[in-house]
């Protein structure tokens, strides 16, 4: 039974699964759009979503945070400076997510996570 078990395993080791959740949120950020599969895009949601409302705070503390997850200098800056700011006047909900149909070579769910207009 799997009764209040939070979270996919996607069949990998917690430091392998980490590290991907890490890159994939560095590549959402710097990309502002990418395409995975569905259940990592589902999963690196929440994630992106903390890390843009550290953003939004813009102090040195959430910096230090944000870098703590993000260890790419490069997106951190574009996250404090481009990103956060357009969502200045939003309270969450920073991402959207849109099922593109199943992958060609072994038909897994694929999806775009992609970060919303203002």
């Amino acid at each position: 039974m799997r009764h209040r078990v939070a979270g996919r395993k996607l069949d990998r080791p917690t430091g392998h699964r980490l590290a991907l959740y890490r890159n994939l949120v560095a590549a959402l950020l710097d990309h502002e759009k990418i395409i995975t599969s569905e259940a990592k895009a589902k999963e690196i949601r929440s994630l992106a979503d903390r890390v843009i409302t550290l953003g939004k705070d813009g102090s040195l503390a959430s910096r230090r945070r944000a870098l703590a997850f993000i260890t790419d200098k490069k997106v951190i800056d574009k996250l404090f400076n481009d990103v956060a700011p357009r969502y200045v006047n939003r309270s969450g909900g920073y991402t959207r997510l849109v099922k593109l149909g199943p992958r060609h070579g072994d038909n897994a769910a694929m999806a775009q996570i992609e970060l919303v207009e203002r």
